[in-house]
Parts: C-alpha cells; structure tokens; sequence
C-alpha cells in the first residue's frame, strides 16, 4: 500500500515547449519481456505543468504526480536536473 501523501516522480527529456505553461515530457523505462527475457524501452509520454515557463526542449526534469490541472496535464515540473545546451 502506498503512504497517504507520498506522489510519484518520474525523470523525462522534454520534447516540447510550445504551450503557455506547459511542456510535454518523455519518460523512458526498461522492463524485462516476459517470455524472451529480454530488456526492451518503454516509453510514455506526460503533460506537464510549467508555471514559470523556463523549460526548453531537450532538458531533462524531474515532474510530480498532482491533481488535475486540465484535461491532459496530471503532472508538475518539480526540478530542471540538467539544462539544454
């Protein structure tokens, strides 16, 4: 059972920037297949938010789970881990 209060944080590289406040972020996981036992990438895409508008395409982020903030946007950028160059 998850704690009341605890949210999930996931790493991603931000493909896009062109909405106001919001950035669409890609989020890369690898899982083991079931029947050949090997490693394949996942990936999924998330709309988060992004008060201040600072991230550009191509940084990497660290966003948090929150409440529904629109229609798609069901995350919050929490921290730039490393910027564009």
């Amino acid at each position: 059972m998850k704690n009341r209060g605890s949210k999930r944080q996931v790493q991603g590289t931000i493909t896009s920037d062109k909405m106001d406040k919001t950035v669409v972020v890609l989020v890369e996981r690898i899982v083991k297949h079931k029947l050949y036992k090997k490693y394949v990438k996942r990936h999924a895409k998330f709309a988060a938010h992004d008060e201040a508008n600072e991230c550009k395409v191509g940084d990497k982020v660290i966003i948090t789970e929150s409440r529904p903030l629109s229609k798609m946007k069901r995350y919050r950028v929490s921290k730039i881990v490393e910027k564009a160059v």
